[in-house]
């Protein structure tokens, strides 16, 4: 017979390992500012967000992946500028970071995510390679 088998448990003196509490999750902030937005205004986005998060959370790491074309447009725009945040935050302050990039003007799209524990780095700014001028046709 198993020691504990009738019990439902583990025997007495074995005990179930302690429970470790959970790591703080890591959420990614994908930004999409318009760049026909003035400078100071997408600034004022940015530090903003960074400002809500360190107050009541952790600022991981800040990417910058600067104006890019989009997939398709959004609001007859075609471009925008792509900002990663990664951050440790609670409920409150994703409500809250929510709500206020909802209605800022400048943010084209945002987006929140929770990271798996596990999950990568994201991928470094892609270097682009010049773009070189095409020589003009000779006049016939």
């Amino acid at each position: 017979m198993l020691i504990g088998a009738g019990w439902g448990g583990f025997a007495p003196c074995y005990r179930a390992p302690p429970q470790m509490a959970a790591p703080a999750p890591i959420y990614d902030l994908v930004v999409m500012l318009d760049t026909t937005a003035p400078d100071d205004q997408r600034a004022k986005i940015l530090s903003d967000a960074e400002a809500m998060i360190a107050s009541a959370g952790e600022v991981v790491s800040k990417h910058d992946w600067g104006p890019r074309t989009m997939a398709y447009e959004i609001r007859h725009k075609t471009d925008a500028e792509y900002h990663l945040i990664q951050f440790h935050a609670t409920p409150e302050l994703l409500a809250n970071l929510q709500r206020t990039l909802r209605i800022a003007d400048g943010v084209v799209r945002f987006r929140i995510i929770k990271l798996e524990p596990g999950t990568p780095d994201p991928p470094a700014k892609p270097e682009r390679a010049p773009i070189e001028p095409t020589e003009a046709p000779a006049p016939a």
